[in-house]
């Protein structure tokens, strides 16, 4: 007998209909002897439906109040599934997240999960193996006793911290593709779904464009080791795919030196031309960029022939672009910039691989495949495990395939 958390989004409980699909799916585990926790998302196109209604309500809105509302469409949804496997004769009931409880930071819209604590949960299933239909995304917070959100695929992440606060064997997160991909299909379709992939892996991808898990959730599966899988909510349920194992390194027999190919067209470029080169001035331009909770990823700093000044480039979330620039021109004499240019039509591509720790050139390689297609590369980062390059969004097809195809990612 194993212990197993289910999440399914909300395209696996898009419909009642979808819903039933899904029920199908954990009477399998459940008829197999397991102890079962499900966490579902809202309904397919619910929570923008919510959030909509907040803004109609006031343009300047009470966050807490706004959680408030936003937290029901996983309630809708957890009760429903509770009705439906009850109906299948499987003892079951809803679990919303004040209820569990799961305890949230105060920052309503984006709470970081603080504890989980499943005795209840766990008493359900000494008592009669009573299957746990909690509401993703949702929490309460300890001190005000407030609901509160997580954020933007926060049921992923309310998922691995159940599985972690329940000890469960493994979590199981049924979506509407069949695993984690070396890119996306419908860029490449050569591209291979995996077996398995490190945690390590899947974080950079995820964080990197990869929109299969959300950041915050591969963060808890890798710091609690909870095994992870990726799995269809569409497969058949009495003969599912085994999808994708994340997982941590040591568990993978054969390690590639590239593992995938990501990209994220949410990017923009910052260019302050011919700043004065002196101590304090990267302080002066990023200080208030991160006073303004705007995320810098790539910088470059180039000195000029005259070592009196720099040019200094860095990228923005696209959303964060036009305030980024009036923060900055607001800045203009305490900077002593020239010039600032920017654009938006640049894409971030990365290539991933725990592989590449102990194998040199892998980026050069990159480099020189782009030349040969006549790709300029605007910005380059790197760490230990992935490198990323920024390039004219019009090449962002002809570079993941270039890639993908050169690392050997290409299904046979």
């Amino acid at each position: 007998m194993a212990r197993l958390v289910m999440k399914f989004g909300g395209t696996s409980v898009a419909t009642v209909e979808r819903i039933k699909n899904a029920a199908r799916h954990v009477k399998r585990e459940f008829d197999a002897g397991n102890q079962v926790a499900v966490v579902v998302s809202a309904m397919s196109g619910k929570t923008n439906e919510l959030v909509a209604w907040c803004k109609e309500a006031s343009s300047v809105y009470d966050q807490a109040e706004y959680d408030t509302v936003v937290a029901s469409g996983e309630q809708v949804t957890s009760g429903l599934m509770a009705i439906v496997l009850q109906e299948m004769g499987l003892p079951a009931r809803s679990w919303q997240g004040w209820q569990i409880p799961l305890y949230g930071s105060d920052a309503h819209g984006s709470a970081r999960i603080e504890g989980v604590d499943g005795a209840g949960i766990l008493a359900g299933f000494d008592r009669n193996r009573e299957i746990a239909v909690c509401s993703g995304f949702q929490g309460v917070n300890p001190r005000s006793h407030r609901i509160v959100t997580l954020g933007r695929g926060g049921s992923d992440t309310s998922a691995v911290a159940l599985a972690a606060g329940l000890k469960a064997d493994r979590c199981d997160i049924y979506t509407d593709v069949d695993g984690v991909y070396t890119t996306d299909p419908r860029i490449v379709p050569k591209a291979r779904r995996m077996d398995k992939v490190s945690f390590e892996e899947m974080l950079e991808m995820a964080s990197l464009g990869s929109k299969v898990l959300q950041v915050r959730s591969v963060e808890i599966a890798m710091v609690q080791r909870v095994p992870t899988y990726v799995r269809s909510s569409f497969d058949d349920p009495e003969n599912p795919n085994p999808g994708t194992l994340i997982c941590d390194e040591d568990d993978i027999v054969e390690q590639q030196i590239v593992t995938g190919i990501a990209f994220s067209r949410d990017e923009a470029q910052i260019t302050l031309r011919r700043v004065a080169d002196k101590p304090g001035v990267a302080a002066a331009i990023f200080g208030p960029l991160a006073d303004a909770n705007i995320n810098v990823d790539m910088i470059i700093q180039v000195v000029s022939d005259d070592q009196a000044t720099t040019d200094i480039t860095f990228t923005v979330p696209t959303a964060d672009y036009e305030r980024a620039r009036k923060l900055l021109e607001d800045r203009h004499n305490d900077i002593a910039y020239q010039a600032l240019q920017g654009a938006t039509d640049v894409v971030k591509i990365s290539a991933i691989g725990v592989g590449m720790r102990s194998h040199a050139g892998v980026a050069a390689r990159a480099f020189r495949a782009l030349a040969e297609k006549g790709i300029n590369i605007r910005a380059i980062t790197t760490s230990e495990i992935k490198f990323s390059v920024l390039i004219d969004a019009a090449y962002t097809e002809l570079a993941v395939r270039t890639l993908h195809s050169l690392y050997g990612l290409d299904a046979a």
